[in-house]
């Protein structure tokens, strides 16, 4: 095995260019793949980490996420009564309810708008909340029309900046701080008094309740009682299943939009390196003939080409991955198919994409070379030598 290695290496290296060109056309392949997976990785990490294990989410049964779901008073007071709430400041739970709603927003420098999510907070959200670190200014005031912006749409929208003025609602809200979310979805959104943004959208029921577990343990018992409960027409979620859900949709269609380009790229790869192999093959003549009259068998033949063709695969699919790695400085916004308003994150490059990207290297590599390898393992021993 190791003399395989090292005489397909070697050959390898003997045609520089032509392995650069056949390697570059298959880490542009892979490349592109891991590009779309990173993009799915990151859509749904940001989600993910959004929410917290102990956290529970409760919303409208039947609704797919807290835009569309309303939470009455009454139903949001019962809620508060759960023994298994964790307590809060001043001995109450820690529970907060809140409103979701979308608005539209012009972006910075550009013509174009998107829908950005408004979030009404009370005042046990924060705590709620433990990965929100302020970096501008302070926490808006309750009964106020003032506001906070998570950074990802203070940097992108018009008016949006600290000290700066919004439009929406037919109200002018102040922005009195800028807050980070790490890498989470909350940095893409805009947080308020629950009672103002509701008074300003006319809204007469809260989108959700959340509640901090004291046992995570419970989370089963609380569950069914508010689900059981004939008063309540909710569902409880743990808040890191909630969020993996608002991914789902738009994940699923990233990863497959990005297979079917893949495979139709490859298509162009395999071919250039099934040229590659036969020109390889035409080349070596002499040599395989040779190889067959000092006893090499048609099977080591065979697989001197084949490891060749998957190291060439194998160098292609490394140099794409090592480009797509460079994808995680940057951030991008999407639009997510569960809420409809604009996500921003950014590219995420896990093991679990790092090892798909190789084996469809390998997979080109081995598609393009398989019938090169057959034609050399099948030559006529005094036909080669007749080309020394």
């Amino acid at each position: 095995m190791k003399l395989l290695l090292v005489y397909s290496l070697r050959n390898l290296l003997t045609r520089r260019l032509t392995t650069a060109l056949t390697a570059g056309g298959m880490a542009l392949v892979v490349f592109a793949f891991a590009a779309i997976l990173m993009l799915a990785e990151g859509l749904e990490r940001t989600l993910v980490d959004s929410g917290s294990y102990d956290n529970v989410v409760v919303i409208r049964k039947s609704a797919n996420s807290e835009v569309q779901s309303t939470v009455a008073r009454l139903e949001a007071a019962i809620v508060e009564t759960q023994p298994e709430i964790a307590g809060g400041p001043g001995g109450r739970p820690l529970a907060a309810r809140e409103v979701v709603v979308l608005i539209n927003l012009r972006k910075r420098g550009s013509a174009s708008t998107s829908n950005v999510t408004i979030r009404g907070i009370s005042e046990c959200s924060p705590a709620l909340r433990p990965q929100i670190r302020m970096t501008a200014g302070r926490m808006p005031r309750t009964g106020l029309s003032e506001i906070m912006v998570g950074e990802g749409i203070a940097r992108r929208f018009q008016n949006a900046g600290y000290n700066e003025t919004l439009v929406f609602a037919n109200r002018d809200w102040t922005v009195v701080g800028v807050f980070d979310a790490g890498a989470t979805g909350f940095n893409s959104e805009i947080w308020g008094d629950v009672e103002q943004f509701m008074q300003a959208f006319r809204r007469q029921a809260y989108s959700s309740v959340i509640f901090r577990l004291e046992e995570s343990a419970a989370f089963t018992v609380v569950r069914d009682r508010i689900q059981g409960d004939p008063r309540l027409s909710l569902e409880a979620k743990r808040e890191v299943v909630y969020y993996q859900e608002q991914s789902e949709a738009t994940a699923k269609f990233l990863r497959i939009l990005g297979t079917a380009l893949t495979i139709i790229f490859s298509i162009g790869a395999v071919v250039g390196a099934m040229i590659t192999m036969y020109a390889a093959v035409a080349n070596r003549t002499a040599e395989i003939g040779t190889l067959r009259a000092v006893g090499f068998q048609r099977s080591a033949i065979l697989a001197a080409f084949l490891v060749e063709s998957l190291l060439l695969g194998l160098i292609g699919g490394a140099a794409g991955l090592a480009l797509a790695s460079v994808l995680q400085v940057f951030t991008v916004s999407t639009t997510n198919f569960q809420t409809f308003a604009e996500l921003a994150f950014q590219f995420r490059l896990s093991l679990e994409i790092v090892i798909e990207g190789l084996t469809f290297a390998l997979i080109m590599g081995l598609a393009g070379g398989l019938l090169p390898a057959f034609r050399a393992a099948r030559m006529n021993i005094v036909e080669a030598l007749r080309t020394l």
